[in-house]
């Protein structure tokens, strides 16, 4: 499925002619060829770099926390992530590894105040004590966000920030692309070749120990993999919601409870569904819809959809 996502994106566009491009004309047409190297290309990469993480974050840390309601975004991560890029570009006029370095700064501070003050909630369970701190958090970065907005150049930084804050990547270039890549990648690989421990670590404390697990150092490990990849790529792409929350349930409906299946079955959904979104962005309107409006509005129907046929089972297995 994400192959042909890909092969698909690679030939949708509005040249020649709207919606679709002949293969042929690679052969025949150097505008297409420079259109599908330089434009298309690193685009579709990144939004399967921008699906696989956000996707593989929500999942690691669904079965963490052990709640089937938590992302990127519910933890304040990807709002945390947001303000660090928003506040480099407005105070800083910082380039790319500015950006994607204080994204990625603000994106931990974002997990690290959401479990903090989820620890200190004196009233209702684990998973909502944990709810109610993202919330919070992600509130307190968007209003931060909010006033970078209020301040920032009316005629050059501020329409950047509004249309990066909606989700996009009409802006990806190779350089922006590759510059994504190691950290992403080594992220992702890590969640990949750890993903067994993860059916331990959604247990409790003391039953994760006594299976020969060290619990607070291994989620700790995971926890930072994921951070990190979801800041670098939210430096880029600007706030992507419900491919974090959606696709890990999609992947345990399709694959099971284990994350052995589910994690990689998650990564690939992820990487198809974020280029899905991102080709009917550029190809349905003259001008782009914003990725994350289109995410967000076929995302909240599949999860909706699913909430309809098995209510009871979007929490089932969560915890491994």
């Amino acid at each position: 499925m994400l192959l042909l996502m890909v092969v698909v994106a690679i030939f949708s566009g509005r040249y020649p002619a709207p919606y679709w491009m002949s293969p042929r004309l690679l052969a025949e047409d150097p505008m297409a060829r420079q259109i599908v190297l330089n434009l298309r290309l690193p685009r579709i990469l990144a939004a399967v770099l921008l699906g696989m993480t956000l996707a593989g974050a929500g999942t690691v840390f669904q079965m963490i926390f052990r709640n089937p309601l938590v992302e990127p975004g519910f933890l304040g991560v990807s709002q945390g992530a947001a303000f660090g890029a928003a506040l480099s570009i407005v105070a800083w006029n910082a380039a790319g590894p500015g950006i994607q370095a204080s994204a990625a700064t603000f994106g931990f501070l974002g997990l690290l105040l959401s479990s903090t003050l989820a620890r200190r909630i004196r009233y209702g369970g684990w998973t909502l004590r944990l709810v109610l701190a993202g919330i919070a958090v992600s509130a307190l970065f968007s209003a931060g966000v909010g006033i970078l907005k209020y301040v920032a150049d009316p005629l050059t930084q501020l329409p950047e920030l509004v249309f990066w804050m909606l989700g996009a990547l009409w802006s990806v270039t190779w350089t922006k692309t590759l510059s994504i890549l190691p950290v992403t990648v080594a992220a992702l690989a890590l969640l990949l070749l750890l993903r067994w421990r993860l059916n331990l670590l959604a247990l409790d404390d003391a039953t994760a120990f006594s299976l020969g697990a060290a619990p607070a150092r291994e989620r700790m490990v995971l926890l930072v993999a994921a951070v990190a990849a979801v800041s670098v790529v939210v430096s880029v792409s600007g706030i992507v919601g419900w491919i974090g929350l959606i696709v890990p349930h999609l992947a345990r409906r399709l694959l099971g409870a284990d994350a052995q299946g589910s994690l990689p079955g998650a990564l690939l959904i992820g990487g198809a569904f974020a280029v899905f979104c991102d080709t009917l962005a550029r190809t349905m309107l003259p001008g782009e819809i914003p990725l994350g409006i289109l995410a967000s509005l076929i995302g909240a129907s599949i999860f909706i959809a699913l909430m309809l046929i098995q209510p009871r089972s979007l929490g089932h297995g969560t915890t491994g």
